[in-house]
């Protein structure tokens, strides 16, 4: 690559400037009646790639930053230039010519942006499938098995304290790190990879955790059935339980970023609503493998179902990863410099993120602040449920046999545990569906960050609008599905943001369903239905932040390829650390994580005060925890108010309500 002086970018520069002003100059004084020739004009600045107003937009943008943070970053509110859509006579004008494939017009930058086909996306989060089929195993089974080792509940309220705890401390530090990271393979593929290997090592280390220890301990004479060979299983799965949640944190940070770096800023929505149907598919998968009598038929991994589980679910999260890593191209870090010199200690980098938080734009703020309402509702359901269908399942048979062995009360909630994996199929099935067909009923502009039509932007096929080489008139068999959807499913107002209110109310009515659920059917079609506000969840927010963060990425790096070199230097060292994508998504995380806690210290408290011995009948604590979690559901709708919704999230600051 040819190397060029500071001096010479500069009087690039300057030669630019003098030849757009010179240009600017001469539409202005082209007479009114000359349109021809001003698209014509105008359409030569679109084939060169530049546009004199946009980049006046950008540098203003750039330059003014926003008026209430004091300081540079590239997650600053870009204001968008009074010049875009000017004139209005040329808004239907297609570009005459492009690169091949379709394109999308990143009206921040002033550039084109390549669309990816489904396949890519497809490709791109393909990984999330083997990743959810872990999850889902330890959210399915864990609890049951844990129990089964002897914990109780309220310890096992605080072993779960793994989940948040790790949530909140791996994955800012994991996406801080990524995001400085400048190895050869890549930014993000090195903690992807080395987070898969210790969730396969600590997934099946836990399902043969008895066997293990009574096996190593045996060997200095401690007899199989001792106290101390099971206190030490015990002590072993808590172990185990917290390298796994903390190995999954870093895969999952990994792979967030992953996805916001290679996917184009036009296609975050899509790349998220990949990523949530990807997740459902495989949730589908490992309920399934998880309500199926595995050993019968899969006795060579293991004799128990959550031996077999835990090897089917390793080989799925290597084999997924592998095919993200080798079919996805990510952009050589080494490209965007050394990073500036910052302090790598613990100290330092909880600073660094506490002045991070305070930076983040407001839109990313008020997404912050509903999560962590709306996580301390879902922590209950997530790591109880299949506990909960499993009690009501016992239930009966606890009351008609008050006085069973340990041996046959093992075997009544093995088999009450299926059940429950049972009801979650049927909640990841609602959730497929629902992140399939939800997108039909919202507005389009909710649905998907376009490019916006500016005068003489080129559009793609996948852009509202028509087809990059022809008007939309010129495909109507193209148009056919748009068309019904438009005006058929789509319900007038439901934007992205209203549908996520909506989804905390229903989950909290659902919730308070449980005082009338008192058979195995009733708990099944609940949790069910739970998947309609669970398929918000895990795309409203991601697409929120994704698109807000790829538009700001991407100004950022436009703002750079402007800038001298020594100038791109010195402003490095000057500035605070860069809040990048792993930075963003990892504060939403922390957002996400920290409200487990509390939910995991109040659960704890409930089951202390309404548990009952294992075997007895009449427990209803779990249902208790649910409900405290549908009050969190409620106060998460509240605050959902101060979202924006998403067309006005990067066009304009307004003064934040809380």
């Amino acid at each position: 690559m040819a190397h060029r002086s500071p001096t010479s970018d500069t009087e690039t520069k300057r030669s630019d400037t003098h030849s757009d002003t010179r240009t600017s100059s001469q539409t202005d004084a082209t007479p009114k009646g000359s349109s021809d020739s001003a698209i014509q004009h105008t359409t030569n600045k679109v084939k060169s790639g530049r546009d004199p107003r946009l980049e006046r937009a950008s540098s203003h943008e750039i330059r003014e930053g926003d008026g209430v943070n004091d300081e540079q970053s590239p997650l600053l509110s870009a204001r968008t230039s009074d010049d875009v859509g000017a004139v209005p006579h040329l808004q239907g004008v297609m570009s005459p010519g492009s690169s091949s494939g379709e394109d999308g017009w990143n009206v921040d930058t002033g550039k084109r942006e390549a669309s990816k086909s489904s396949w890519y996306l497809l490709f791109l989060t393909i990984s999330f499938a083997g990743l959810q089929i872990a999850w889902s195993v330890e959210l399915s089974n864990g609890s049951p098995y844990l129990l089964s080792l002897g914990i109780s509940k309220s310890l096992l309220a605080l072993v779960w304290i793994a989940g948040p705890l790790s949530g909140a401390l791996v994955q800012p530090y994991v996406g801080a790190k990524s995001d400085r990271c400048r190895s050869r393979f890549g930014k993000r593929r090195p903690f992807m990879i080395g987070g898969a290997a210790a969730t396969i090592v600590s997934l099946m280390i836990l399902a043969w955790t008895r066997e293990l220890v009574a096996g190593f301990l045996s060997i200095f004479g401690v007899a199989r059935d001792s106290v101390g060979t099971k206190n030490t299983a015990i002590i072993v799965a808590i172990i185990m339980v917290y390298v796994l949640d903390f190995s999954i944190n870093v895969i999952q940070a990994g792979m967030r970023a992953f996805v916001v770096d290679n996917a184009p800023s036009h296609q975050q929505d899509s790349a998220n609503a990949w990523a949530s149907r990807v997740s459902a598919m495989a949730n589908i998968i490992g309920y399934l493998f998880g309500y199926a009598n595995l050993p019968k038929y899969l006795w060579f991994f293991g004799y128990t179902q959550f031996q077999v589980l835990c090897a089917i679910a390793s080989i799925t999260l290597g084999t997924t990863l592998t095919i993200t890593c080798i079919s996805i191209s990510e952009r050589d870090p080494r490209l965007e410099g050394t990073p500036s010199h910052q302090d790598s200690g613990v100290f330092a980098f909880f600073k660094s993120l506490y002045r991070s938080i305070h930076r983040l734009p407001r839109q990313i703020k008020a997404i912050c602040v509903v999560q962590f309402a709306a996580w301390i509702g879902w922590f209950p359901f997530l790591f109880y449920i299949t506990t909960y269908v499993g009690e009501i399942y016992t239930d009966p048979i606890f009351r008609a046999n008050p006085n069973m062995t340990e041996k046959e009360i093992d075997r009544v909630w093995e088999q009450g545990t299926r059940v429950g994996t049972f009801a979650l199929l049927i909640f990841a099935i609602v959730t497929f569906v629902s992140s399939v067909t939800l997108p039909w009923f919202m507005t389009s502009e909710s649905t998907s960050t376009p490019p916006l039509r500016t005068p003489m932007t080129p559009t793609s096929a996948s852009t509202p609008g028509g087809s990059y080489f022809l008007g939309p008139q010129a495909h109507p068999a193209r148009r056919f599905w748009p068309s019904i959807r438009e005006n058929a499913l789509q319900i007038p107002g439901l934007t992205l943001k209203r549908a996520w209110l909506i989804s905390h109310f229903v989950y909290a009515g659902l919730l308070a369903m449980t005082f009338f659920a008192h058979t195995t059917f009733t708990a099944t079609l609940l949790v069910g239905a739970v998947g309609l506000p669970w398929a918000m969840t895990m795309w409203a927010p991601f697409a929120l932040i994704a698109a807000e963060v790829s538009r700001r990425e991407n100004l950022r790096r436009n703002s750079d390829s402007r800038r001298p070199s020594s100038s791109r230097r010195d402003a490095d060292g000057d500035e605070e650390e860069e809040q990048q994508a792993g930075t963003v998504l990892g504060i939403h995380n922390v957002a996400v994580a920290a409200p487990q806690v509390i939910a995991t210290l109040v659960s704890s408290l409930i089951f202390k005060a309404l548990q009952k011995p294992r075997g007895t009948a009449g427990d209803d604590s779990v249902a208790w925890v649910l409900r405290f979690g549908g009050l969190a559901a409620i106060l998460a709708g509240w605050l959902t108010r101060w979202v924006r919704e998403e067309r006005d999230a990067g066009l304009k600051e307004v003064k934040a309500k809380f």
